[in-house]
């Protein structure tokens, strides 16, 4: 693509995964069956929580709001992956790759502040039931929600609007499968060293406060079950919060892989499977892990069928 100056880029191609038809053949239809019970599930779970009296609980509000932005998420990144795959390579305009970053980084802010606080929830209900009812009501929830959700398009604007400055000296080949911020980093011409202090300090209260109450959470939520004497006690109380405890673990981790873990010695192609853990295949797991793991949820979807049957 031929560009007249340093800005003049209005388009970006993007590599994806390269390989032989049959091989990304192969990957879009394990990413297409992946998307399709991704939203499925996670519409299954919104519906059933809305719905469903048992489940008008806190604990069940969040993992609705985090069913709806795990759709969010598979939706912004998983349509144009599809069509990269098919083609061995696709362009996306400048604009787009700007909305799909934006949107990537709304949810992704959303759901660290999201899992912190249903660690601090499963904390409360653990090591002080008997003031559950009072610390976490649906009303309070329900402003926290809406606060996580305001200050994630915020802080998103903000990241977009900075990357959206950078100068690519007509770069504009991304090996990549959707517009993220490393990898518009490596191809601009421009000194990133503002922007990424300006991201590192405004992911902060996103990542490392967020990080910091779960640790302490399940630090307090692990001494509290061990100093219950019956086994049977135990058990029940860490199955309330093992799923989340699971669901935690493989976003941050896979988070932390692209980001925060030092990348020398890694490949592209490494790095673009696990980015795709937390961009296509954790909304699928979340689902899958509220689910099958859980009484109330199995019990609201046999009461739906009942009905319906």
């Amino acid at each position: 693509m031929k560009v007249t100056n340093l800005t003049d880029v209005t388009e970006f191609i993007l590599l994806g995964f390269q390989g032989t038809v049959q091989l990304r053949v192969s990957v879009f239809t394990l990413l297409l069956l992946v998307y399709w019970v991704t939203v499925c599930g996670n519409l299954l779970i919104i519906s059933l929580v809305s719905s469903s009296k048992n489940l008008h609980t806190p604990m069940y509000f969040f993992i609705s709001q985090l069913s709806i932005s795990d759709i969010l998420l598979s939706s912004d990144i998983a349509p144009n992956t599809f069509y990269i795959l098919l083609n061995n390579g696709g362009s996306i305009t400048f604009l787009g790759c700007m909305s799909q970053f934006f949107i990537y980084c709304v949810t992704e802010l959303f759901e660290c502040l999201l899992l912190a606080v249903m660690s601090y929830d499963r904390y409360v209900a653990i090591c002080n039931p008997l003031r559950y009812t009072s610390i976490m009501t649906i009303v309070q929830c329900k402003r926290l929600a809406i606060t996580f959700w305001f200050f994630s398009l915020f802080t998103s604007f903000i990241d977009t609007l900075a990357a959206s400055r950078l100068k690519f000296c007509g770069m504009n080949i991304i090996d990549y499968f959707f517009c993220d911020l490393v990898p518009l980093q490596e191809i601009s011409c421009s000194d990133t060293f503002p922007l990424k202090l300006q991201i590192c300090l405004l992911s902060f209260p996103f990542l490392g406060i967020p990080s910091i109450i779960i640790v302490v959470c399940y630090m307090k939520i692990i001494h509290a079950i061990l100093r219950i004497s019956s086994n049977i006690s135990r058990q029940k109380a860490f199955s309330t919060c093992s799923s989340h405890l699971t669901v935690v673990s493989i976003f941050y981790l896979s988070l932390f892989c692209v980001y925060i873990f030092p990348t020398s010695g890694q490949t592209a192609e490494i790095n673009k499977i696990t980015s795709l853990l937390y961009t296509v295949f954790t909304p699928l797991i979340n689902p899958i892990i509220y689910s099958f793991r859980n009484k109330d949820i199995k019990k609201a979807i046999q009461e739906k069928m009942r009905k319906k049957f």
